[in-house]
């Protein structure tokens, strides 16, 4: 039978109570272990319960990579909530919407963080009616986990919500994507063995825990044991020192992520030999990065995945060089594909089509019951909104992308929320918004616009409208094309492949 979180957090804290985690942090250092983290996520469940959350409860975390975010998570499980990761770097509209939608009753977050002071971020989001307590990192936090009472966990049923993820995917707001431990230790024990880890392996994550990657890599922590480097924000140097001295066996993030590992090590001169295989996934991965890992003895290979079905396919450190480059793996255990056209009919053997997908790691659908309607067929299969197909050995290749996302350093932007903001400024009477290639963050946004008779627009004026809107700077464009019109079809739809190829 399958177990719920804090049964699977318990076992292996119980198996591995001294499995280390490293923080690497200016602000919240740390050297810790399971066991430790356990006990202290367990005793703030139970005051938790003990203050009123009740199963099913939603509980949100707006903290980084940090110990505390750990422990917010058992103690999540240990009162029967529903943990929600929030990304660290969203704006108030985008917090608002979050915190509303999900009727989160806790919200913990730090006091301040690069640059956001998170009281007054809250403060902005207006009224939150459900919301009851906001804990900041500091005093208030110390004394839910410090020492005390520890209760019997609070049964969970693990086919019941667990985890809420927001995606910012293809529409203007955040969808809540939920999942359910079983869904998860499912992902879990399948990339386990895929990666054929062992008990001695060690894990450094890049990921944001907002993320479902870097929520996983947390829960792996947590779940099975497995030790953990980690970093409250992205920094290659740091990496690289951290590699050298811990000596982590596996790693995973974007091309932005690895290539500026290599050319940090290469700087500095830190040795990466530990590392046995990196997994590459959330944005196109240019083939010469690869073969670079190669000359360097470092196995690199692509997944293809999502947070609502977070693995599908993976290579492995034993596939040929040339799939190993070219493609995205094959399925995962007891993962299923199909391709279809745009009627939701199988397309032949080999030709391209939208990838469906099934699994034992498949999300339960989305919290706005209104999105799943298009999001299924029929039979369970989940409408990826990806084109491809497999090629004669059965490994996945990627031909084009239906969804309107742009992916910059592995972050999904929905280009119709930033239209929408587009619209919005005076000068601007006709918008599109669509990826524009970038050697560091593999895509940035690319803003194409109609002005208004005599108006004039900058780069600069773009950015402190977006600005002013108190939206996430990741979506704020970094390039800026004046067009006389947009090109569309007879049916009045953008070309944005056209778009696409301007300079």
């Amino acid at each position: 039978m399958t177990a719920s979180f804090i049964d699977a957090m318990i076992a292996a804290a119980a198996r591995a109570p001294q499995a280390s985690l490293i923080v690497a942090s200016d602000m919240r250092p740390c050297d810790t272990t399971l066991g430790e983290v356990t006990a202290a996520g367990r005793r703030m469940g139970s005051r938790m319960t003990k203050a009123g959350v009740r199963p099913g409860d939603v509980v949100g975390c707006m903290l980084p990579n940090w110990r505390e975010w750990l422990v917010v998570a058992v103690a999540a499980a240990q009162a029967g909530a529903v943990m929600l990761p929030i990304v660290t770097i969203y704006g108030a509209k985008e917090l608002a919407f979050i915190l509303r939608q999900s009727k989160a009753r806790w919200l913990f977050t730090p006091d301040h963080f690069r640059g956001t002071d998170y009281g007054r971020l809250v403060a902005e989001c207006g009224e939150l009616p459900m919301l009851e307590r906001h804990i900041r990192a500091g005093e208030d936090f110390g004394a839910l986990e410090s020492d005390g009472a520890m209760a019997d966990p609070v049964p969970s049923d693990p086919d019941e919500l667990a985890l809420l993820v927001y995606t910012s995917g293809t529409t203007a707001d955040p969808k809540g994507v939920m999942h359910s431990a079983r869904t998860l230790l499912a992902e879990m024990a399948s990339m386990r063995e895929m990666r054929r880890e062992k008990d001695e392996d060690i894990v450094i994550s890049p990921w944001p825990p907002g993320h479902v990657a870097g929520a996983l890599s947390m829960y792996r922590f947590l779940c099975q044991g497995t030790p953990l480097v980690l970093m409250d924000q992205w920094d290659a140097a740091l990496a690289a020192e951290l590699i050298d001295r811990h000596k982590p066996t596996s790693s995973s993030g974007t091309p932005f992520h690895l290539s500026g590992l290599l050319a940090a090590a290469d700087v500095h001169g830190h040795d990466l030999s530990s590392l046995r295989q990196y997994l590459v996934g959330a944005a196109p991965v240019p083939s010469s990065l690869v073969e670079r890992c190669q000359g360097q003895g470092l196995a690199v290979y692509h997944c293809y995945g999502s947070s609502e079905h977070p693995t599908v396919t993976s290579g492995t450190v034993d596939d040929p060089l040339d799939k190993q480059l070219h493609t995205e793996g094959r399925a995962i255990a007891d993962c299923e594909m199909r391709f279809v056209d745009d009627d939701g009919n199988d397309v032949p053997a080999g030709c391209d089509g939208e990838i469906c997908t099934r699994g034992p790691d498949l999300f339960l659908g989305y919290l706005d019951p209104a999105l799943n309607t298009d999001a299924f067929l029929p039979g369970g299969w989940y409408r990826t909104g990806d084109i491809g197909r497999l090629d004669d050995d059965g490994y996945l290749l990627i031909t084009d992308r239906k969804k309107d996302i742009i992916i910059r350093g592995g972050e999904n932007i929905s280009s119709k929320e930033v239209e929408a903001l587009l619209l919005a400024h005076p000068a601007i009477v006709d918008a599109a918004a669509v990826a524009a290639p970038d050697d560091r963050m593999g895509e940035v946004v690319r803003a194409c616009v109609v002005l208004a008779p005599e108006a004039t627009l900058t780069i600069d004026e773009l950015r402190e409208h977006f600005f002013a809107a108190g939206i996430a700077k990741q979506k704020t464009p970094e390039r800026l094309t004046i067009l006389p019109e947009l090109p569309r079809n007879a049916s009045g739809k953008v070309l944005k492949h056209e778009l696409r190829r301007c300079s």
